[in-house]
């Protein structure tokens, strides 16, 4: 696995009202304004989305790509892969949650990029940071209001 970026931010809301938005992913694009749309291709059989397409247009980081998600480690861990884009040549991460309190959730967002141009390393470590940030921020929002 590549080096990931990361970040974390407390949430007050419930563990199971986290996983509830963040298991949903069809609905991305009503709370990630990164996501322009989602459009679920395949479920596993407990009716989890196991591959979809997004539009993604996170400020420098703008593509539609396929990703596969990884369940194996949820609730703790949901983790996706990217399977095919236009643009990118490489992208994985995984929301990991966990529990403070029975009203307050810890959510880390893992992410790792990789582009078809040439772009300096730190320039793309810095969108990848923003585009955590952003996503963690709105995240927030959506299930604190």
């Amino acid at each position: 696995m590549s080096e990931l970026s990361s970040s974390s931010i407390s949430i007050e809301a419930p563990l199971s009202e986290v996983l509830a938005v963040l298991t949903d992913i069809a609905a991305y694009p009503t709370w990630s304004s990164s996501i322009k749309s989602v459009e679920v291709l395949t479920k596993d059989e407990t009716g989890r989305t196991s591959t979809a397409k997004l539009a993604i247009d996170a400020g420098p980081l703008k593509d539609r790509v396929t990703l596969e998600y990884d369940w194996s480690g949820a609730p703790a861990r949901i983790s996706f892969s990217m399977v095919d884009a236009d643009l990118l040549t490489a992208m994985e991460g995984a929301y990991i949650v966990s529990t403070v309190d029975e009203d307050t959730t810890q959510v880390t967002y893992e992410l790792h990029v990789d582009v078809s141009m040439p772009i300096p390393s730190i320039m793309r470590k810095n969108a990848e940071k923003a585009t955590i940030e952003t996503a963690l921020k709105q995240l927030k929002t959506h299930l604190e209001a």
